[in-house]
């Protein structure tokens, strides 16, 4: 007797759609999975051997043989369970094959017969949409997996109320995707508004929200570099539907996704500075997804920035240029999503107190420059703005007046925003313009253009600084909703390239 389901199974940040085929045949007991299964797939056959068992079912005592097609790609994880054994009970006329057809199983079973929650059940559904007209998968992955349109999906919490319902006798509730009310507040980053004082940092990160640059803030410990940055999220535009849907998905993928609702806010990671190269790019034998891939679509703070090992720093540039990263392993070479906006955040020196007017330096200028040269050039000229944020004064501290709330910085952000979106197309911005889109775009004035050879000439930056300045400088004319880069414009922008300035040198 032979049976044939369809299911899926996650490799990397995506899923592939599987044929599970059953064949049960005379001879001695034997329970043989093939198809280039893992470890977990091949203890499968243990746990659905007494999954059947205790779900009232009877288990064929001959030869079981399982086929994963295709047979040359790997399959992982224990989301195969659940088809395997639908197909052993249709082998056994318990349900009616014809009942198969157009739908997907998907799910790790107990002992007892329940259906386990698993990890990468939105990026399952995607997979299988086009191949079936229903899923049925655990109760707990029903609601995530319910906002992939174009297929049913059943929530069923074990081996036996899956039974009922392909038989007809207990049909299962298709899950439908809980209605968020759009007017719901999605922001539950703290306001900027807490912050007091630092004016000129925050408009460098309202400047690096409205263009999507990279920041890196300086300064003495106990000024608000942390505060700033987990303040930043706040005033950035909320997360599109295909964005949202990303996010969930790298989420899901790796476990960590608290419950069933897409992701609303921004992801901001913020890893220690111990973290080693493979959690931060993610890998293992099985690649999975590092901290660069699961802040995709959000903030990647890092901060003390120097004390980060330089591997792992070294990391950065190929994902802060091209938005992605690649892990190649023996057996295969996986590409991840890690779009991000960087924030780094500094000490000017080892004790910290370099530039401060109130506490005194001891750091010898060696001591500075080696400890400055632990982040490379080519990582530095990747990050768009260096701004300084000194030790706030005792009046700032101590005044009753409250800044601006993130909310008032948000709707400026938008607005620039728009006007990029109305040039480039949804979802783009300007630090992600190339050599060409930088001179059909940036239109510099006369004044503006002396302006920036006289700087170029005194500085010595390099031609990605050049081009930094440039895109910094759009951003500025969009926030004024001017159609020429002016003095004022490649002014500030130079301002905020405070390393090219060399003022520790």
């Amino acid at each position: 007797m032979l049976s044939k389901t369809r299911s899926a199974c996650n490799t990397g940040v995506e899923a592939c759609a599987v044929d599970v085929e059953v064949d049960i045949s005379g001879g001695l007991p034997c329970f043989t999975v093939v198809g280039l299964p893992d470890t977990a797939i091949k203890e499968s056959r243990d746990r659905i051997r007494s999954a059947i068992r205790n779900s009232g079912f009877h288990f064929p005592s001959t030869r079981v043989t399982v086929n994963l097609s295709p047979a040359d790609t790997k399959k992982e994880g224990a989301g195969l369970d659940l088809p395997i054994a639908i197909g052993v009970l249709a082998c056994e006329d318990i349900v009616d094959v014809a009942c198969l057809e157009g739908t997907a199983f998907v799910g790790e079973l107990s002992l007892n017969g329940r259906l386990k929650p698993l990890r990468g059940a939105l990026s399952a559904a995607l997979a299988l949409k086009d191949r079936c007209k229903a899923i049925i998968l655990p109760a707990a992955n029903a609601e995530e997996a319910s906002h992939i349109k174009g297929v049913e999906i059943y929530g069923a919490r074990g081996l036996r109320e899956v039974i009922d319902h392909l038989k007809g006798l207990d049909l299962i509730t298709p899950a439908e995707p809980v209605r968020e009310d759009a007017s719901a507040a999605s922001n539950t980053y703290p306001d900027m508004r807490d912050v007091k004082g630092q004016e000129h940092v925050k408009r460098a990160l309202e400047v690096a929200a409205s263009g999507g640059h990279n920041i890196l803030m300086i300064g003495p410990p106990g000024s608000g570099k942390s505060m700033l940055a987990k303040r930043f999220p706040g005033i950035l535009p909320d997360l599109s539907h295909d964005e949202r849907l990303e996010a969930t998905n790298i989420h899901s993928i790796s476990g960590l996704l608290k419950n069933g609702s897409l992701i609303r806010e921004r992801p901001f990671r913020s890893p220690h500075h111990t973290i080693s190269y493979a959690a931060m790019v993610g890998g293992g034998t099985s690649p999975m997804p590092g901290e660069i891939t699961l802040s995709h679509h959000g903030v990647l703070f890092l901060d003390e920035f120097p004390e980060f090992r330089r591997d792992v720093l070294e990391t950065l540039r190929q994902p802060m240029e091209t938005g992605e990263v690649t892990i190649t392993r023996v057996q295969r070479s996986s590409t991840y999503p890690s779009r991000f906006l960087l924030i780094a955040a500094m000490n000017p020196c080892p004790c910290g107190y370099f530039t401060d007017p109130r506490k005194q330096c001891h750091c010898s200028a060696h001591q500075i420059q080696k400890y400055l040269s632990k982040i490379s050039g080519p990582l530095l000229d990747r990050i768009d703005i260096h701004v300084e944020v000194p030790r706030l004064s005792y009046e700032n501290l101590s005044g009753r007046r409250t800044g601006e709330s993130s909310t008032n910085i948000k709707e400026r952000v938008l607005a620039a925003r728009n006007i990029q979106s109305s040039r480039f197309g949804p979802e783009r911005v300007n630090a992600n313009m190339g050599p060409k889109d930088i001179e059909t775009y940036c239109k510099i004035s006369d004044e503006a253009e002396k302006l920036l050879k006289t700087a170029i000439l005194e500085l010595g930056i390099s031609a990605r600084a050049y081009h930094k300045i440039l895109k910094i400088s759009l951003t500025i004319a969009d926030m004024d909703s001017s159609d020429i880069v002016t003095t004022q414009h490649i002014s500030e922008a130079i301002g905020y390239r405070t390393l090219d300035r060399g003022i520790w040198h």
